[in-house]
């Protein structure tokens, strides 16, 4: 389970798992707008990180940012998590 802190949006995290194919599941938004955040993790079950990751950047809402662009960057920074664990072993 990965858990990221949104910055400039309604919801305050993300909670979200990825499989062994690099597939993202189990999204939970705390915080937002609950029927939209859930339709958001719904749509994006079971799909690819990469495709997630580059559908949604660049969303805008409020504060120049979205939910579902904080998504983006929450997979950018699991992205980074993994990358820093290889560095360090």
């Amino acid at each position: 389970m990965f858990v990221y802190y949104t910055s400039g949006t309604c919801s305050r995290q993300i909670i979200f798992e990825v499989d062994e194919e690099n597939k993202i599941h189990r999204v939970k938004f705390i915080g937002g707008c609950s029927g939209n955040l859930q339709g958001v993790g719904r749509l994006v079950e079971g799909k690819p990180l990469d495709e997630v990751e580059s559908l949604l950047a660049g969303i805008k809402c409020k504060n120049n940012t979205s939910c579902p662009d904080q998504l983006s960057k929450a997979i950018g920074a699991y992205k980074k998590s993994l990358e820093d664990a290889k560095d360090k072993k």
